[in-house]
């Protein structure tokens, strides 16, 4: 008897080491410009989100998280190198991250992980609608994807090596989620873990486009406006939310229906969880939209980390300020994988475990050259700047432009630029800025000698086409 209870015992010991030791699965949801504010959990009372709040109050929050060059496809080639946008090259949109890089999905692939990536692409460069061959997929494998479409109701996609354009069905973050779905139930039964992207593009506008289901959940609230905001902008903030939540709320029933799969099948404990943005949405904010600009709805970004096998089951908060270039090694630390040296993020996964000091004190924001939504005419310029957990400092080409206190200021609307009694900390904060700069190397050249040196072309507003030729200026073909 006593032998039969030592081997079941020792069954269980070697059960539990295989476990702990087991690589987890990764199931990163990245949403386009989604401000961090935009949740239940997160403090909003416009919007509805049960299974984020709920994911949530299991999960690590890190509310600190920056998008370091706050638009898509810069951060996502972030994301992917775990480089700043200077050395990997990509600080516009609609350019080619090199496919030479060393990429996160490389390298999970190298430690015989399954990739997949689903949804909105925007690293490729070669038009938005185009077929994206595999040698340009990064070490994707699974492919259900498109480079960039807004147009929720009719979004195309391409899939496997075939390179005839596809629709989704209806709503297509609905859709993708199905498909997310599929093949989550497929991997359960095979051996290896997986590393899937769903990257949904919405809530980024057009706002108005959600399933009419989600709309009518809005129609008639009474909204609270951010007191940074202007009188004159609000109307059009009010008619924006109403969309903007609807996309959401449609969001977070297809992260629902994704976490209770995992459950079902059994691989949540053992499963990480990412729900983040690229970027965030000003929405009426100073009077602008969209992103860019280094104010707080535009740089800072959901990061939710669901790992219960790490982190146990009960919500917990980090103050660690985790940037774009920190994702790839913080995710590569939790899976106990070695981390390239062509990375230049942290690793945050002993910080956040507990087991590691948090020695961060600042992480860096930029703009090397404005365009698009944000080029020159609409009063986009290069800058520089750092956040740390109380401020955010930011230079321009032509000196100090910024300095708010987000504790005490956290709509922005004081700028403490060259005010008396901030002299002080302002030099400090500056100091503290050339030191990143100089740790990143970079210069602070005008956005046209980064044009230049990487050979860019663009068009009359300092924008990428995307429509006609490519960042090469060679035809778009689709």
């Amino acid at each position: 008897m006593k032998t039969l209870i030592s081997f079941v015992l020792l069954v269980l010991s070697l059960s539990n080491i295989y476990a702990q030791n087991k690589k987890p699965n990764i199931l990163y949801i990245l949403v386009d410009q989604w401000r961090a504010s935009a949740s239940g959990y997160a403090g909003d009372k416009n919007v509805i989100s049960p299974n984020l709040d709920r994911l949530a109050s299991e999960s690590m929050n890190l509310k600190n998280a920056i998008s370091g060059t706050p638009v898509c496809t810069p951060h996502r080639a972030s994301l992917m190198t775990g480089q700043y946008p200077l050395t990997n090259g990509v600080f516009m949109n609609d350019v080619l991250l090199d496919t030479n890089n060393i990429t996160i999905a490389k390298v999970y692939k190298n430690n015989n992980y399954a990739t997949g990536f689903v949804g909105k692409w925007h690293i490729d460069g070669h038009g938005r609608n185009s077929y994206i061959p595999p040698t340009r997929r990064q070490g994707f494998g699974f492919w259900m994807a498109n480079e960039c479409s807004h147009d929720y109701n009719n979004s195309p996609y391409y899939t496997g090596e075939s390179n005839k354009k596809m629709i989704w069905n209806g709503y297509d973050a609905i859709a993708q989620t199905e498909d997310v779905i599929k093949y989550i139930k497929k991997q359960a039964t095979e051996p290896n873990p997986f590393l899937l992207f769903l990257s949904i593009g919405s809530p980024h506008d057009p706002y108005q486009t959600a399933p009419e289901k989600y709309r009518k959940m809005y129609e008639n609230k009474q909204f609270i406006i951010n007191e940074n905001v202007p009188v004159a902008n609000r109307e059009k903030v009010k008619k924006d939310l109403v969309g903007y939540y609807s996309h959401i709320t449609a969001i977070d029933d297809c992260i629902g229906k994704m976490w209770q799969t995992l459950k079902d099948l059994g691989i949540d404990e053992n499963t990480i969880i990412v729900f983040s943005s690229d970027h965030g949405d000003l929405l009426g904010s100073h009077g602008s939209w969209n992103k860019q600009q280094p104010y707080e709805e535009s740089i800072r970004v959901p990061f939710m980390i669901h790992y219960p096998q790490a982190f146990g089951k009960k919500g917990k908060i980090s103050n660690a300020l985790l940037n774009s270039p920190d994702i790839m090694p913080t995710l590569l630390g939790l899976s106990n994988i070695p981390i390239p040296k062509t990375v230049e993020g942290i690793d945050f996964s002993g910080v956040l475990k507990g087991t590691k000091k948090d020695n961060v004190k600042q992480t860096l924001i930029s703009c090397s050259q404005p365009f698009g939504q944000w080029n020159r005419k609409m009063g986009g310029k290069e800058y520089r700047g750092i956040v740390n957990q109380q401020y955010t400092y930011v230079r321009d080409l032509q000196g100090p432009w910024l300095l708010f206190d987000n504790l005490k200021d956290p709509f922005q609307l004081n700028n403490l630029i060259g005010k008396s009694e901030y002299q002080s900390l302002q030099k400090k904060l500056n100091a503290d800025l050339n030191s990143e700069l100089k740790k990143r190397k970079d210069e602070f050249l005008p956005g046209k000698e980064y044009i230049k040196k990487w050979n860019y072309l663009v068009d009359e507003s300092e924008t990428v086409p995307y429509v006609k030729v490519n960042y090469e200026g060679k035809p778009i073909v689709e």
